[in-house]
């Protein structure tokens, strides 16, 4: 049996995300206080060449990609919650050559809405690269199958 089942199933999720693998961004930490994924530094993800500050793409698909990944953290079971509406503040650009940190959490789960907030950051959690909310729409367990991550369709409502 795994130490923390939480962060097995993080693992095992975004390891079947393109973005992920082609953005290299992993699972650093999971709990049920939430999750913390790690972006990389590569000279792909560089939107100023001449400074070699990342690009805010890349950033917003880290903290969009936390944010969504957070739910695993509150859901007894995986459930499709795709993006409803995604708000990045950012408070200075990342320095270049150093990994991002996106950590993410659910404050809020509804019948039908999961609500999250997180933060980007790198060498300090107390000084954020940028602050991030979401909502995510619970599709619930007729749609649990996907990437082969769920049980098959049951019939049940969410």
């Amino acid at each position: 049996m795994t130490e923390n089942p939480l962060l097995e199933r993080a693992k095992r999720f975004i390891s079947a995300l393109r973005h992920c693998q082609v953005l290299g961004i992993t699972v650093h930490q999971a709990s049920e206080e939430g999750i913390t994924l790690v972006l990389p530094y590569s000279p792909m993800i560089v939107g100023d060449p001449q400074t070699g500050v990342i690009h805010g793409g890349a950033l917003t698909s880290l903290m969009d990609t936390a944010c969504g990944m957070a739910t695993l953290c509150v859901l007894p079971e995986f459930e499709v919650c795709p993006t409803l509406d995604l708000r990045i503040d950012y408070m200075h650009p990342a320095e270049p050559h150093k990994p991002v940190y996106g950590f993410a959490q659910c404050y809020r789960v509804t019948t039908d809405v999961i609500f999250t907030r997180g933060f980007a950051y790198q060498d300090d959690p107390q000084q954020p690269v940028a602050h991030t909310v979401g909502t995510f729409m619970r599709m619930g367990k007729r749609l649990k199958g996907a990437q082969g991550l769920g049980s098959t369709v049951t019939g049940e409502q969410a």
